[in-house]
């Protein structure tokens, strides 16, 4: 077997760069949330002021109800998840292993279609609809909402997934007389587990950067999602800027962790078959 040789300089160079582009929004959040008023157009370096990190923490105490409206987050976010993820299931699964089912490529079209419009030609009739369903004002319409866009493309995910099991699988389960949903749950679904999780993956983070709609459907301010809380701190004549990067950085922790959590389970997953046991 032939050892695995290093990187070459222009490897390293090409990494290096990626790291700092991507990472350099980040700095400058940090720098940002870092600074005061006169720093930020002073040139004073971010370390020189590294010891004022847990300041930024102060935005809790700033007189608005950013607590709540990260919880909101986290319940819209948590919701868009746990709706698409089960709906995508069944329907990714479906459409690969049900394919001679009526109305099955029109049902095909129909979740590409969802796709086709932008969200803000729906907001409409979207909001005649909820206003007769009641739904206005409440966060189960921003999961419902974010649940229609996010469920087609999750669903497409797990079922390119499902296409790529071998259907032998599912029949030697078959013949051992297990039922169909013990097949489905215990067989395959532990296969296609990796897609999952980056189907979750996606639907978080729809459910997490909920902005449009909170802003067209929750008129209770304590009911705002905290990236449409966000936005409110830009005033017509004034923004703290500290103050809106300090939120801004505290907003994106959690998606962080919830990244680096699922992450494991999709490397996990792609790793669990390689090795025999």
């Amino acid at each position: 077997m032939k050892r695995l040789t290093g990187a070459g300089p222009g490897r390293w160079l090409t990494i290096l760069a990626l790291i700092v582009v991507s990472g350099f929004p980040v700095y400058w959040m940090l720098n940002t949330a870092l600074a005061t008023r006169e720093e930020l157009f002073s040139g004073q370096s971010l370390w020189a002021r590294l010891d004022r990190f847990p300041a930024i923490f102060d935005v809790f105490d700033s007189g608005v109800p950013l607590l709540r409206w990260l919880t909101n987050s986290a319940v819209v976010a948590t919701g868009t998840t746990f709706f698409s993820l089960t709906l995508a299931v069944l329907a990714g699964y479906g459409l690969s292993r049900y394919r001679r089912f009526h109305g099955r490529g029109v049902l095909g079209f129909a979740l590409f279609a969802t796709q086709m419009l932008p969200e803000a030609l729906l907001i409409v009739p979207l909001y005649t609809l909820f206003v007769a369903l009641g739904l206005i004002n409440g966060l189960f319409g921003l999961v419902l909402a974010n649940t229609a866009f996010a469920m087609p493309v999750a669903a497409w995910i797990i079922k390119s997934a499902v296409d790529g099991v071998p259907y032998e699988i599912e029949e030697a389960a078959r013949v051992d007389g297990a039922p169909r949903f013990v097949i489905f749950s215990q067989v395959t679904l532990p296969l296609v587990a990796p897609s999952v999780a980056a189907a979750a993956v996606i639907t978080f983070f729809d459910g997490w950067n909920e902005y449009l709609f909170a802003s067209t459907f929750i008129r209770d301010t304590a009911k705002w999602p905290a990236s449409k809380g966000l936005s409110s701190f830009i005033g017509e004549f004034i923004t703290p800027l500290s103050t809106v990067f300090s939120a801004a950085l505290v907003f994106t922790v959690p998606a962080i962790i919830f990244f680096l959590l699922v992450q494991r389970r999709i490397v996990s997953g792609l790793t669990s078959g390689s090795v025999k046991g």
